[in-house]
């Protein structure tokens, strides 16, 4: 973790003039974490820790426990992890703002699919980090959509650059074999079941990379399972 905070920020660098306490000083930002791994929550939370602008108020490993903090615990801002273990990330950010409407969302997530971050953006949401970013950066982002701005780590504004770009579609062989890999299935099980050799089935992923600008099998397997989330949650 060692790249510098994003300028793809807006808005103030600081969030202190959100709030003022007693005898004019700065009252810390209200932080909620939403995310359901403890961890990675423990993780933040030590970070956020350390600097004095802030206050985390509360946390949540799921969209009914963060819904009742957004009540109790009356943050300003949310750190809230999009891929939530079963529910809906986004739609989660959508209704937080319905419920408080000058809420300020971060989207947090490990995935900087153009399309997630297109959507999150369209739900309300401020700003949208990586979770891989480096602390400085997680920050910055914090700090931004704080005060009013707006925050974009600087790995998923490049992504979303690119996919200003046309892109070719998909075969429908290929879309399927993008299942397929989504559930987990090997290339021979996919050549299996579509009646297909398996040199076959890896050409299919060679191409499906090629198109998508996938770099590796990892990054391949990764889309796949998001972009299914995608297709059978509405948004994710």
């Amino acid at each position: 973790m060692s790249s510098e905070p994003s300028s793809s920020a807006s808005g103030p660098a600081s969030a202190a003039a959100a709030t003022v306490g007693p005898a004019g000083a700065a009252a810390p930002v209200r932080i909620l974490l939403v995310d359901d791994h403890p961890l990675v929550r423990e993780g933040v939370r030590s970070r956020l820790q350390g600097e004095a602008r802030y206050l985390v108020v509360g946390e949540a490993g799921h969209a009914e426990e963060a819904m009742m903090m957004l009540i109790a615990a009356q943050p300003q801002v949310v750190l809230l992890d999009v891929g939530l273990k079963g529910h809906n990330g986004i739609q989660l950010a959508q209704t937080m703002l319905e419920r408080v409407p000058d809420l300020r969302v971060l989207m947090y997530s490990m995935y900087d699919n153009p399309e997630y971050v297109q959507r999150a953006l369209q739900a309300g949401a401020r700003g949208y980090v990586l979770k891989d970013a480096p602390a400085t950066e997680i920050v910055a982002a914090i700090d931004a959509v704080a005060a009013g701005g707006t925050f974009l780590s600087p790995g998923v504004s490049r992504r979303m650059f690119r996919s200003q770009q046309p892109r070719p579609i998909l075969s429908p062989r290929e879309s399927e074999i993008l299942s397929a890999l989504a559930r987990g299935e090997s290339s021979k099980q996919i050549a299996k079941a579509l009646d297909l050799s398996v040199r076959t089935v890896e050409t299919h992923r060679q191409n499906i990379k090629r198109k998508l600008e996938l770099d590796g099998q990892a990054e391949l397997i990764r889309y796949a399972v998001e972009h299914a989330r995608g297709l059978h949650r509405d948004p994710v």
